[in-house]
């Protein structure tokens, strides 16, 4: 790994592939407490959701993000940058990445989940034009073997959101 940080700009976006799970799955396990399997990966894959790496030229990949598009809406399933990687922006560099993909997929709306005790992802999604539309209760496992509820939020892609989304 390089000691320079990597920005937005250093890190290369392209669809993830099934040789990329080992170092997919090496970064969510290491970011989440509850992470995705590899099998939840690799049928996202076979599925053909939208999944997004990007790849740093010293550091491999650094982040990735899944989306799956259907009916005029889009649902962002997972979006990660690898732990010691944030803050850099490449978070919101997916995000925007993942959000012209759906409109090119014919999406009018993106929904998500997100954790409430994940601030800096509800930040994120917010300064990217998503609100809180409704509560999952005991969505997520959570630690000592109970259960969080999810944050439900939503944006609409409308035609002009794309000319001020930030190019890739």
């Amino acid at each position: 790994m390089s000691a320079v940080a990597s920005s937005p700009r250093d890190a290369n976006m392209r669809p993830m592939r099934e040789a990329d799970l080992d170092a997919v799955m090496r970064i969510e396990e290491r970011a989440y407490p509850f992470p995705w399997t590899r099998g939840i990966m690799r049928d996202c894959l076979q599925a053909g959701y939208a999944m997004w790496v990007q790849e740093a030229r010293d550091d491999g990949i650094v982040g990735y993000g899944v989306l799956s598009i259907a009916v005029g809406e889009a649902h962002v399933l997972n979006l990660c940058t690898a732990p010691g990687h944030e803050g850099r922006g490449l978070g919101q560099r997916m995000l925007q990445a993942l959000l012209r993909i759906a409109r090119g997929g014919g999406a009018q709306r993106v929904f998500l989940e997100v954790r409430p005790s994940n601030p800096r992802a509800i930040a994120l999604y917010e300064r990217s034009g998503f609100n809180e539309i409704g509560r999952r209760p005991r969505y997520y496992p959570a630690a000592d073997h109970g259960r969080e509820d999810a944050i439900v939020m939503a944006m609409e892609l409308l035609p002009d959101d794309l000319g001020r989304m930030p190019p890739l």
